[in-house]
């Protein structure tokens, strides 16, 4: 049995929230900071989940997943609340929605049950931050976007490994992660000067619901390829198909799993910060 871990104050903090609102149009409204950055008193869940929509189509156009994602099941890392659950659960035959936050996912299947297909989803909470409670070899996809960058890098990788624990031989893996940028140099110390002021009473409990202060202390990992592929490597797992996805204008270190070169190819969507693992397991 898994252990329950308390999460980052701002999470249990949007959790709690999430879970005291009356529905999800009043969460969006209340705590969108946790989902896109955005509040404000005429913002909607329809908006909301609009942009999600956006995203969900450029990204399986990318990944040249819109072929196959009809008659398959997905399993997304990291729901929230349903922002690009909604859609993913119409692309595909059948979508499980995880996130470390029971209280996202009771909103997650509101926000599905108005602007996706309910029937053919399934909700799985991460209660220990790392360990996903699906079945080995059960899924035909597995999707994370702006997750893996928010928890700790052991917490990360081991969400990794997970990921092709539960994907099926022959299925398909599309991971988001943040690496290093120049900026880094202020904003990862800061990061950290935030995540421990969260603890502080009275201004933590303050710290932990601001948007900007939220923004700086979720900044929680960076890792590079490189660490992702050691793991990987590691564990022995066969990839047939395997390529990093980057920012055009970031330049790339030679990177090599199980003694060969990896693709590497520019996705014209991707934050400067941001790097993909994309993957089809043998």
């Amino acid at each position: 049995m898994t252990g329950r871990r308390r999460q980052l104050i701002p999470w249990r903090a949007a959790g709690t929230r999430a879970e005291m609102r009356r529905n999800a149009d009043e969460v969006v409204r209340d705590t969108g900071w946790v989902f896109n950055n955005q509040t404000g008193a005429t913002l909607t869940l329809d908006e909301f989940v609009t942009t999600g929509d956006i995203e969900v189509d450029i990204y399986l156009d990318r990944l040249g997943w819109a072929g196959f994602a009809e008659n398959s099941s997905v399993l997304e890392i990291g729901s929230g609340i349903g922002r690009m659950t909604s859609a993913l659960s119409r692309k595909f035959a059948s979508t499980i929605a995880t996130d470390v936050d029971a209280a996202f996912l009771e909103r997650c299947r509101e926000t599905v049950s108005r602007f996706g297909r309910i029937g053919s989803l399934r909700t799985v909470h991460i209660a220990d931050g790392s360990s996903i409670n699906v079945s080995d070899n059960s899924v035909d996809a597995v999707f994370s976007y702006i997750t893996l960058q928010h928890c700790k890098a052991s917490d990360a990788l081991r969400l990794t490994s997970e990921a092709f624990r539960v994907v099926k031989p022959g299925g398909h893996i599309a991971l988001n992660y943040r690496t290093w940028v120049g900026a880094d140099s202020l904003l990862v110390p800061a990061g950290i000067v935030m995540r421990r002021l969260w603890n502080v009473p009275v201004i933590g409990a303050r710290l932990s619901q601001w948007r900007w202060s939220t923004r700086l202390g979720w900044q929680a990992n960076r890792l590079d390829p490189r660490r992702v592929l050691a793991l990987l490597e590691a564990s022995k797992i066969e990839i047939d198909e395997l390529v990093i996805l980057h920012h055009p204008g970031r330049p790339q270190r030679n990177v090599e799993y199980m003694g060969k070169p990896v693709i590497q190819r520019d996705l014209d969507v991707a934050n400067k910060s941001h790097w993909w693992l994309v993957a089809r397991c043998r």
